[in-house]
């Protein structure tokens, strides 16, 4: 690959020097992936379709290079990411741009007002059952593979247009804190149990059942003449707001305020952290919600603007190390008990009923019939965690609706001074909670098996220890720091006289 000329005098210089010179690129672009009008909406586990287009979902990339590695952060506004859609762009990105695969991390934003990848994939339940095969393509969410292929395509493309785009700059790091539009959305109950969204002003609710994590991490990168380039921004909080019609969700809104405020139409790379459990509904509120449209916008609005206080005020440096490293293993899939079995059959064979809580039943019944299946044919999921290293920030990886505690678990073990979790990348599984969600005081939807979620109760803490014990594999490089005042400055004219009393 060609390195801009600058790189490859720095480079030179390093080697006749005997110094390691970190003269660091950077590569920005985006390509869009918005669906058609008539295209199912995911976020369910029933059909819902998109009549209405509100603006555009994207693939956002970033590419950092060094001379002697390249990582690359993908962010895309899906719900999800199946594990073969991330093996078949990875493989045409290195075809087109010879960066490895391990290099690359590829996450969806979760947005549910996106284009239909799934969660039932193309061909998924193929060779399964008549009926069960029925539930899954006529009952459920399904994948559009034209659609799947087009979006290897984009990530692809936009892989490649970020490394041909790579300059030399100088990257920032840094933290905000934005604690007013993100809430633990499970919560505590009279009867002792855990729900989910339990209702706004529900006098039941006790409180609030695990933390936020409120660490707006932000990356961003210039040209040696001040022109940002790009930024990366990590935030934990779903982007479940449901609006009327097509739409990267709140992400759309954060990008607009970024580059409103810079004054900067350049790619805002989003990557979701753990956030399973995390949503904008505030069950203690006492206050009526706003309307989806209004969330999108007060949300976006305000992880943009905290966004943009960091990257004002942010150090920057040239001195950025990069690396990467990945683990790939098996984790088992719970199974179904065979009374739930049984009756799961027995509601699915009395047919589909019309409302609530009657339908709530039968698609759970239904999801049951289907996870069966896939605990048959495939006990086990293969699952991905990777770490990609900035400099002195890091990228954690998982590919799960991760819940925060273990997010912020991943932080606290971490070396890095910036840690950054990311949930849904390089594959999809489903909701991970924690253990204590499989309790005798847990509960809520996010522990319901289904052909969505369906790993081992201990996959969780297998995800962050695989994560920390990566990161613990790296070195942190140095944070950029202000310049230091190189001599004393002199007093103002006008500042340097007592005061005057008559």
């Amino acid at each position: 690959m060609n390195r801009h000329p600058l790189v490859r005098l720095l480079l030179l210089v390093g080697l006749f020097s005997g110094r390691v010179f970190a003269a660091i690129e950077a590569g920005f672009a985006e390509r869009d992936i918005t669906p058609e009008i008539g295209q199912e909406r995911p976020g369910g586990y029933g059909k819902v379709f998109h009549h209405k287009f509100l603006d555009p979902c994207k693939v956002r990339v970033a590419v950092f290079a060094d001379g002697a590695r390249t990582v690359v952060l993908v962010g895309i506004d899906a719900l999800t990411i199946s594990r073969r859609v991330v093996q078949e762009a990875r493989a045409e990105i290195t075809r087109l741009t010879q960066i490895p695969g391990d290099a690359v991390m590829i996450a969806a934003s979760h947005s549910h007002s996106s284009g239909p990848v799934g969660m039932v994939q193309p061909g998924e339940y193929d060779a399964a059952p008549e009926l069960v095969r029925k539930l899954a393509y006529e009952q459920s969410s399904l994948a559009d593979a034209a659609y799947l292929a087009k979006v290897v395509r984009q990530i692809a493309d936009g892989v490649k247009a970020a490394a041909d785009a790579r300059v030399p700059a100088k990257i920032g790091f840094g933290v905000g804190h934005e604690d007013k539009v993100g809430f633990n959305r499970r919560v505590r109950m009279k009867n002792g149990q855990t729900w989910t969204n339990a209702g706004v002003g529900n006098p039941d609710v006790v409180d609030y059942a695990g933390p936020i994590d409120p660490a707006v991490g932000v990356i961003g990168a210039w040209n040696m003449q001040g022109r940002l380039l790009g930024t990366v921004v990590n935030y934990a909080l779903h982007t479940n707001i449901s609006p009327d019609g097509i739409s990267a969700n709140w992400t759309y809104h954060l990008e607009q305020t970024i580059q409103g405020a810079l004054n900067a139409k350049v790619p805002v790379v989003f990557l979701a952290g753990a956030c399973g459990d995390i949503s904008k509904i505030d069950t203690l509120t006492p206050f009526e919600r706003p309307t989806e449209e209004q969330w999108m916008q007060i949300v976006g609005g305000r992880v943009g603007a905290e966004a943009v206080k960091v990257l004002l005020t942010m150090p920057r440096g040239t001195d950025v190390a990069l690396n990467s490293r990945a683990k790939v293993w098996p984790i088992r899939r719970r199974l179904p008990s065979p009374a739930t079995l049984q009756r799961a059959r027995a509601l699915v064979a009395a047919g589909k009923p019309a409302g609530n809580p009657a339908l709530t039943e039968w698609t759970f019944a239904k999801e049951t019939l289907m996870v069966e299946y896939l605990g048959n044919v495939s006990p086990e999921v293969e699952v991905e965690v990777q770490v990609i290293q900035i400099g002195p920030a890091v990228y954690v990886s998982n590919p799960a609706e991760y819940f925060v505690e273990y997010g912020l678990d991943i932080k606290k073990r971490s070396p890095f001074p910036f840690t950054f979790p990311v949930e849904l990348a390089n594959g999809g599984v489903g909701y991970v909670p924690t253990e204590e969600a499989f309790g005798p005081g847990g509960g809520g939807y996010e522990t319901r098996l289904t052909s969505y979620s369906n790993l081992e109760i201990t996959a969780g803490r297998q995800m962050a220890d695989a994560g920390v014990a990566l990161v613990k594999e790296l070195k942190p490089g140095p944070v950029p720091g202000r310049p230091r005042v190189k001599q004393p400055g002199l007093p103002w004219l006008f500042g340097n006289v007592p005061a005057q009393v008559d």
